[in-house]
C-alpha cells in the first residue's frame, strides 16, 4: 500500500474528520498537507484526548496508553495473568528472600542513545513507588535499591512474595522505566521530556494537545523473542508511524472508519455496533476480557460526605441496572456485579453490594439520610461531557440521589478538566468537589493492592477522595503478606465488607467495550490497554 498516495487522495476527507475535533480546519489541513510521507501510518481514534504526558503523574488511561508506546517495563503480565520478564533477562533471590538481583537484557537503550542501566531502573521504581498504591505497599518492604551497569538490586527489610507481581502491574500507574535524570523529577511534577526505551518514539513537534499525538517506530528497539501476549513478549513494530487523532462526533468516526480514513476505533458506542458488525471490512472484538468497572467515588474530606452515613446513602440509592442500561444498553455487554475485585475472578464476593445489584436500596438510602441529619447541602458531582463512556453515569447517579432526598449540583466539564480538579483537596466553596464517576479496566481493580479505591491512607498517600480508614490498610498489608489463595480470599472479602460499610466507593457495574478496526489490520492484541506493536497493515 502506498500510503503517501492514499493520504494525498484522502486528505480533504480526513481534514473534514479533524474539523469535527478541537482543531480548526485550517490548522488541521496544514498539519496533514505539510507532514512527510510514510510507508505505513496507522491512524487511531482513542477514547479521549491525550493531554498529560507523564504516565506516573496520573492514573488517566490516555497517559498510560502513551506510556506503553514509548516506555518499557521490567516485567509484564501475559494473557494468563502470569508475570513474564520484559526488560529483565534473569533475576535471582537470596536464600533469605531479602535480596532481589535483576540483570537487564542486552540491547536496551533509550531514545537519546544512552544505554539503560540499573541506576535508571532504581530511580524509576522509586518514583513510581511514591505514586502508585501497589508500589507504595512494595516500598514499605524495600530497604534500599541500587544499580550498577546492567544490574538492578532491591534489598528488602523482610520477605515479600509480591515483588515480581508489583513490577508487572499492567495498568493505571504502570512501573515504566525512564532515564534517571527524568525519574529524579519529583513525583508531583511532570517529567520535562518524553524519552523512553520502548518500541515507539515520541514525535514532539507534531503533538497538538487535544487533537493529535504521533509516534514513530523505534528503529533501535530490540524485541524479545517470545510471541507477544498482552504487554509481554516481543514488541515487534510493523508500521512506521501511529497517529492518534481526536474526533468529537461518533457518527463522523463511524463514517471515517468505514471509508478507510482511519484504521482503528478504540471504543465505539454500543448503539453503533450493529452497523460495524454488518460491515465485512470492519472487525469488531472485545480485547479486554476482564471488562471495565464503572465506579462512583465520594470525597471523604468535606461535608457532608465526610460522614460515612451520607456516603452509604448515596451508594444505596443507586441501581446498577439503571446505570448500565443508560451507559451500555444491551445486557450482552454488561454484568450486574457488586464485587469490588471484579466478578468471575478468584477474589470475587457479593458482600456489601446487594442493593446495587438488586436495585432495592432506596428506602435504605432515605433512612441513612435521616439518621445522618442531612441538611440539604448540595452535593457537587463532576460531570465529564466529552467522553462517551463517562457522560451518562453522573446523570443517572444524580437523579437516583435526588430521588433519595439529596440536593445535587451536577457540574459539566470536559474529562481533562475533571482529571485536574479531582486532585484538589480544596473545600467545596473554593472549587472542591463531592463526587465523581470514572471507569477502571478489570486489571486495575482485581485485587486489594492494585485497587486504588480501597486504599485507606487518607489525604496523605490515598487516592482521590481520600478516605482515612486504618483498618483497610491493616487488612491490605495482611493480604500482601498472606501465604495462600484461601487467606487472600478471606482478607479480600473483609476489605470489601469494610469498604462498603465506610462508603469509600461503589462499583456501579461491569461492562465491556469492543474495539473496531479495518480488517486489513492483522495482529491486534488482547490486553488491558490498547497495544500498537504486532499490528501490520
Amino acid at each position: 500500500m502506498n500510503l503517501s498516495k492514499s493520504l494525498k487522495s484522502k486528505s480533504p476527507r480526513l481534514g473534514g474528520l479533524l474539523r469535527n475535533s478541537l482543531l480548526s480546519a485550517t490548522v488541521a489541513g496544514m498539519a496533514l498537507m505539510a507532514g512527510p510521507s510514510f510507508a505505513q501510518t496507522l491512524t487511531a481514534v482513542k477514547h479521549s484526548a491525550l493531554r498529560v504526558l507523564d504516565p506516573i503523574l496520573t492514573t488517566a488511561y490516555m497517559s498510560r496508553n502513551h506510556g506503553y508506546m514509548i516506555f518499557d517495563t521490567l516485567y509484564a503480565l501475559d494473557s494468563d495473568l502470569v508475570p513474564q520478564p520484559q526488560m529483565v533477562d534473569s533475576h535471582t533471590v537470596s536464600d533469605d528472600g531479602l535480596v532481589y538481583r535483576f540483570t537487564l537484557r542486552d540491547g536496551l537503550k533509550f531514545h537519546d542513545g544512552a544505554p539503560v542501566t540499573g541506576e535508571d531502573v532504581a530511580a524509576s521504581i522509586a518514583r513510581w513507588g511514591e505514586r502508585d498504591g501497589m508500589g507504595q505497599v512494595l516500598m514499605t518492604f524495600v530497604d534500599s535499591m541500587s544499580g550498577d551497569g546492567n544490574v538492578f538490586v532491591m534489598n528488602l527489610k523482610e520477605p515479600y512474595g509480591l515483588v515480581i507481581d508489583s513490577l508487572a502491574k499492567p495498568s493505571s500507574n504502570v512501573p515504566f522505566i525512564m532515564p534517571k535524570r527524568l525519574a529524579e523529577t519529583p513525583s508531583t511534577e511532570p517529567i520535562p521530556e518524553q524519552i523512553g526505551s520502548g518500541p515507539f518514539t515520541w514525535v514532539a513537534d507534531e503533538f497538538q494537545p487535544g487533537v493529535k499525538a504521533v509516534y514513530a517506530k523505534n528503529e533501535d528497539y530490540v524485541p524479545r523473542d517470545e510471541p507477544a501476549s498482552w504487554a509481554s513478549g516481543g514488541k515487534v513494530v510493523k508500521v512506521d508511524r501511529v497517529e492518534w487523532v481526536v474526533v468529537s462526533d461518533d457518527q463522523t468516526t463511524l463514517n471515517a472508519l468505514q471509508a478507510g480514513e482511519i484504521d482503528y476505533w478504540e471504543s465505539p458506542p454500543n448503539d453503533l455496533l450493529p452497523i460495524l458488525d454488518a460491515n465485512s471490512e470492519i472487525t469488531v472484538r472485545n480485547l479486554n476480557k476482564m471488562g471495565f468497572q464503572t465506579i462512583m467515588r465520594p470525597n471523604a474530606l468535606h461535608p457532608p460526605m465526610d460522614n460515612p452515613l451520607i456516603r452509604k446513602a448515596a451508594i444505596a440509592a443507586v441501581n446498577q441496572k439503571d446505570v448500565l442500561d443508560a451507559l451500555v444498553g444491551s445486557p450482552d455487554y454488561y454484568n450486574l456485579c457488586g464485587a469490588m475485585f471484579v466478578c468471575d475472578t478468584p477474589l470475587a464476593s457479593d458482600v456489601g453490594g446487594e442493593t446495587l445489584v438488586k436495585g432495592n436500596g432506596m428506602d435504605k438510602a432515605k433512612a441513612l439520610l435521616a439518621e445522618a441529619g442531612y441538611d440539604g447541602t448540595p452535593i457537587v458531582i463532576m460531570h465529564p461531557t466529552d467522553v462517551g463512556s463517562l457522560r451518562t453515569q453522573p446523570v443517572v447517579v444524580a437523579q437516583a440521589m435526588r430521588d433519595a432526598g439529596f440536593v445535587v449540583d451536577l457540574q459539566a466539564m470536559d474529562w481533562q478538566t475533571l482529571v485536574g480538579r479531582r486532585a484538589s483537596q480544596a473545600p467545596i466553596a473554593e472549587g472542591g468537589w463531592n463526587m465523581f464517576i470514572t471507569n477502571w479496566v478489570g486489571a486495575d481493580v482485581f485485587n486489594p493492592l492494585v485497587n486504588n479505591m480501597v486504599n485507606g491512607k487518607g489525604p496523605d498517600g490515598g487516592w482521590f477522595g481520600w478516605p482515612e480508614v486504618p483498618k483497610l490498610e491493616e487488612l491490605r498489608m495482611a493480604y500482601a503478606t498472606s501465604g495462600s489463595l484461601d487467606e487472600q480470599k478471606k482478607y479480600a472479602e473483609e476489605i470489601q465488607k469494610i469498604a462498603y460499610e465506610e462508603g469509600v466507593y461503589a462499583p456501579i457495574g461491569q461492562y465491556f467495550i469492543p474495539t473496531a478496526w479495518n480488517s486489513q489490520l492483522e495482529g491486534v492484541l488482547d490486553g488491558p490497554a490498547p497495544f500498537f506493536w504486532n499490528i501490520s497493515k
